[in-house]
């Protein structure tokens, strides 16, 4: 079973731990199909067993949040639109709740799970990245431009001011 959970947690660099007790299986199928848009994956674990995966893993001490009814959360390349996903769903339905995550080995404590589902998510990070990337190229290509565009206005000018005489 151990090794079943690590198979899971080696489908990604983070993991959210959540408390579904309050959920019906509906609420559970709901939350998979809108997780399955961010290629993520709903499991219900063993508490033991998450801690015994958690510490061969090296993960940082969850041991306080491994109590109750709990599932992981794992998957996808986008772990700030999971996040973002689990609290809009939370939010509505005030079922499932996060408690804890590890993002990369360091550990996400429930404010830090929502500080990250209000990132933008990496696609749009990377998108902005490229923006300010291109745009001082853009401005030194405007300024190179804008020499030759002066020298023929004075010549233009020259004409029309010739031309006129």
């Amino acid at each position: 079973m151990v090794d079943e959970v690590n198979a899971h947690l080696d489908k990604s660099d983070y993991v959210f731990v959540t408390d579904y007790q309050r959920a019906t299986v509906p609420d559970i199928a709901d939350l998979r199909s809108k997780l399955a848009k961010e290629e993520a994956e709903f499991h219900v674990i063993k508490n033991n067993i998450l801690k015994v995966a958690a510490k061969d893993r090296g993960f940082p001490e969850l041991d306080d949040h491994l109590t109750g009814q709990n599932a992981i959360v794992i998957g996808g390349k986008n772990p700030s639109g999971v996040a973002k996903v689990l609290t809009k769903f939370f939010d509505a339905a005030e079922k499932i709740d996060v408690k804890v995550g590890v993002l990369s080995n360091q550990k996400l404590e429930k404010n830090d799970v929502s500080a990250l589902s209000k990132l933008p998510s990496l696609e749009s990070l990377r998108s902005q990245l490229l923006g300010l990337l291109a745009q001082p190229a853009q401005q030194m290509v405007f300024i190179l431009n804008a020499v030759p565009q002066n020298v023929l206005n004075v010549l233009q000018a020259k004409v029309d001011a010739e031309g006129g005489n």
